[in-house]
């Protein structure tokens, strides 16, 4: 880990920065250049909550393009996916694939808004659930509660695995795939992140289909995606009934209601001293998450856009 400085921050690109004729998309982190097969994603430093951005956090972009990195040479024996290349420590090349319209979320735990839903006596994404459960108690098996992909300004919403088959928004033999698929990852991700000492909670998968082959894509297994918990305090803390040590993902979420924010209005200002601490967490998932020390290897912002503006103009002249 190292001292964050403001000064590494990549804010992203600008539509003033960009080539003439390019199809460009910006979303509250990734940046993403369509090159007609393929597309690049430059995941910036930008720091989203309450659906606004609000800031920028230093090296937040290289942890999460790494660590997607990471988990996509981990399970590619398990499933095909989008990636490429690395093309810069913050961005990545990918093939283009038409994406399913579904989010697939895996859960080992009952927590979040799947214990919300218990609490309240619903199903759990069309899902009954035992009558006798409690908060973070870990399920006899993963379950899989699905969410569609709703349009900008509207809220993903949770789905059953019914309504995913029977309204056509998923073809069955396609979805029945997905669903084991999104299993077994699930089962290699929680076997290498009990190797590190963390519980995978629970995750997020997007996937896509490329030449009717399902590729995975989006990001995997990243803090921003996934909940992660310390293995060596679940026990205690269970018994309890106390709040689990997690690698923490919601830091500037939790700071931000402490101060009365809960998304109306205009936000506070938020000290630079956050953003920093924010930024030494993620490079501390990283680290327990990989093993490995985080050492960021692009901490120059112009240089990494004159970088990839470089690589989008001379695919540009190839294609």
């Amino acid at each position: 880990m190292v001292e964050p400085s403001p000064d590494s921050c990549f804010p992203g690109f600008s539509n003033a920065e960009l080539p003439t004729g390019i199809d460009f998309y910006q979303g509250k982190v990734r940046d993403i250049f369509d090159l007609e097969n393929e597309l690049l994603i430059s995941t910036s430093d930008r720091i989203s909550a309450f659906d606004q951005i609000l800031g920028q956090v230093p090296y937040k972009g290289e942890v999460l393009n790494r660590l997607s990195t990471f988990w996509f040479k981990s399970t590619r024996d398990i499933i095909q996916n989008h990636f490429v290349a690395t093309v810069s420590p913050r961005a990545m090349l990918v093939k283009k694939c038409h994406v399913v319209p579904v989010e697939v979320v895996v859960r080992g735990f009952l927590t979040g808004s799947a214990w919300r839903d218990y609490l309240a006596g619903r199903p759990v994404s069309g899902i009954e659930l035992p009558d006798d459960l409690q908060f973070n108690q870990q399920l006899d098996e993963p379950i899989l509660t699905p969410s569609t992909k709703e349009g900008d300004g509207l809220h993903d919403r949770p789905v059953s695995r019914d309504e995913v088959i029977y309204s056509g928004i998923v073809d069955s033999s396609i979805w029945e795939q997905i669903e084991e698929l999104a299993l077994q990852l699930f089962a290699r991700g929680t076997e290498v992140a009990a190797q590190q000492g963390l519980i995978l909670v629970d995750t997020k998968y997007e996937f896509g289909l490329l030449d009717d082959e399902i590729v995975l894509v989006d990001e995997l297994h990243t803090p921003d995606s996934s909940r992660y918990w310390f293995a060596d305090s679940y026990d205690e803390l269970f018994e309890a009934g106390d709040k689990q040590r997690k690698l923490d993902k919601e830091y500037l979420r939790q700071w931000l209601m402490e101060q009365g924010y809960s998304g109306d209005g205009h936000p506070p200002v938020i000290p630079e001293e956050v953003f920093l601490e924010v930024s030494r967490r993620y490079q501390r998932a990283y680290e327990v998450i990989t093993g490995a020390d985080f050492t960021p290897q692009g901490t120059d912002p112009e240089a990494e856009k004159r970088k990839l503006l470089s690589f989008v103009e001379e695919r540009q002249e190839e294609n």
